[in-house]
């Protein structure tokens, strides 16, 4: 009982400016009017500029015509200069909600950095009537919110910890007085140490062929590159705990810990010695973390931490016993954080199910009693 359309018979045409769109450069970091372009963040930046904005039409659909990402907007907002276009559904046969969600659910294949508009033209939309698309649409957005629910509580807690860390490595957590040091304030018993002084390192190996992307009873060692785990190898070479750090790349400098059996691929760093018993590998990991290698990354035609810049590096150290109550309020902070990035993961992977439910028609709605307000 759901009718089928062209994609080009849906849709109204929508007129802009194409010169007011905002250049990359212009971008600020804030400001009074959104900037909506065709990367994956729904927000890519701000602008002051009035005569930009765009304000009418509401809502409408933006297309990343490179990306082939689709955003629902519904507020006053600038558009991006490079590869967006602008969909409005005919309201008198769509609920633009649901045609949203239907287009996130079309297989578009990718043709890299062309333009995807005319895979989007050639496409066929199905749909029943407005009051059932109006449900389905409705079932979606309540997973959406409940995603960006998750998010907002992730990026809280990662401000957390990022303010917990610029406190505790300043000032320590017994309330002592503080001493200016080449590496900023520090508690007054605080002693700093080159990290020479508290591990070697050295460079991992080639990386193992067949890398899998998820871990099993098989690939069940964890393979670390210049950004932490890449994937899952049957072989390991490492099998004590060590401190792994990017080497390589624009992440480089990156710190991570191997806790078990493991490889670690020439694009990294790993403690291959350490040289302090009274220092913790957890607790060097957190600062370094806090430090930020990669500020000091040699710009050359690929981005590098050395060695040699790594051991130059002063650590300042607590004792035992403080060290590891710092680990032990950071560690709290990254469980919540691990917690909620599993049930956002969770909660993308049912709303992927359900899209494609719905919008095949494999589950129907439209006898159900649903709120469908928030859609309208």
């Amino acid at each position: 009982d759901w009718k089928n359309k062209p994609f080009p018979e849906c849709i109204k045409p929508v007129r802009f400016e194409r010169s007011k769109q905002i250049q990359t450069n212009s971008y600020l970091p804030s400001g009074d009017f959104p900037i909506i372009d065709q990367g994956q963040s729904k927000i890519a930046g701000w602008t002051n500029d009035k005569s930009t904005v765009i304000n009418d039409n509401l809502p409408l659909i933006v297309f990343g015509d490179h990306t082939r990402v689709f955003k629902y907007i519904d507020f006053h907002f600038a558009i991006g200069a490079d590869g967006t276009k602008l969909i409005k559904p005919d309201e008198d046969e769509f609920c633009s909600r649901y045609f949203y969600y239907y287009l996130m659910n079309l297989n578009l294949p990718s043709k890299g950095y062309s333009r995807h508009y005319n895979l989007l033209k050639e496409s066929e939309i199905s749909y029943p009537e407005i009051p059932e698309q109006q449900k389905i649409a409705a079932v979606l957005f309540k997973i959406q919110q409940a995603i960006e629910a998750q998010e907002s509580i992730i990026e809280a807690a990662q401000e957390l910890k990022k303010s917990t860390m610029q406190h505790v490595f300043t000032y320590g957590l017994r309330g002592e007085k503080t001493k200016e040091t080449e590496v900023g304030r520090v508690p007054e018993s605080w002693s700093l140490k080159p990290a020479i002084e508290v591990f070697t390192l050295t460079s991992g190996k080639t990386r193992p062929e067949n890398i899998a992307d998820r871990k099993n009873h098989e690939t069940r060692y964890p393979v670390y590159g210049g950004n932490g785990v890449m994937g899952y190898s049957t072989k390991f070479f490492l099998s004590s705990k060590a401190l792994v750090l990017g080497r390589v790349g624009e992440y480089c400098g990156v710190v991570h810990i191997s806790h078990d059996k493991s490889w670690i691929t020439d694009n990294a760093l790993y403690s291959k010695k350490w040289l302090d018993s009274g220092t913790s590998i957890d607790y060097v990991a957190l600062y370094l973390t806090f430090f930020d290698l990669n500020k000091l990354k040699r710009r050359s035609s690929q981005p590098l931490i050395s060695q040699s810049i790594v051991y130059q590096q002063k650590i300042p150290i607590p004792d035992n016993q403080e060290q590891q109550k710092i680990v032990n309020i950071l560690k709290s902070i990254d469980n919540k954080i691990k917690l909620h990035i599993g049930k956002k993961s969770g909660l993308h992977d049912l709303f992927k199910t359900v899209l494609n439910k719905l919008m095949t028609g494999e589950v129907r709605v439209k006898d159900l009693d649903i709120n469908f307000s928030e859609v309208v």
